[in-house]
């Protein structure tokens, strides 16, 4: 049995969401598995440009933040995160086809143009939710699962912290909680 790797949960938590990125995200999608922690999950995710420097980008919502990725062959990687208690708003602005979506966090506006218009709606009204949300749910962290907890026990191992008795002790003690 192969374990999946984190890009194609990521790629399967999309396709339950009934998202599906262009070609153009590929680059972003590609850097996700080491910018989401293992147990965050995907709510909402848009495709765009940046009004800024017109390069292809991906906001992704998720249960705990909203997060802007920009990955560029000549700028490298751009990732900024912000904590929904510090989004004062979200809006969208629809043309034709396409709609803008402007984030105000703090004192800065993220703006992102070129998104479909159907999705800028969704990702806004997935965003305003977790927004509205108390406090305590971004910083209550759920005990990692048994499969998690695995994945971190090979980790262990793999680095050198485990020796092989101590993994395989470790690992039929977490079996055995399955």
């Amino acid at each position: 049995m192969s374990e999946k790797s984190r890009l194609d949960e990521i790629r399967e938590e999309l396709k339950k969401l009934d998202i599906s990125p262009t070609i153009f995200a590929r680059k972003e999608i590609h850097e996700l598995p080491d910018i989401l922690s293992a147990d965050e999950k995907i709510v909402s995710l848009v495709e765009g440009r940046n009004k800024l420097n017109n390069h292809h980008i991906i906001l992704v919502a998720t249960d705990r933040r909203l997060i802007f990725v920009d990955k560029e062959f000549m700028y490298g990687l751009k990732v900024e995160d912000f904590s929904y208690s510090k989004i004062s708003s979200i809006q969208y602005e629809t043309a034709f086809l396409l709609a803008s979506i402007d984030i105000q966090v703090t004192d800065d506006v993220v703006e992102i143009d070129g998104v479909g218009k159907y999705h800028a709606e969704l990702f806004c009204e997935k965003v305003r939710e977790f927004m509205s949300r108390p406090e305590t749910h971004f910083q209550s962290k759920p005990e990692p699962s048994v499969l998690d907890q695995l994945e971190q026990l090979g980790r262990l191992k793999e680095t050198g912290v485990l020796s092989d008795e101590e993994f395989l002790e470790q690992k039929k003690k977490l079996i055995e909680k399955l």
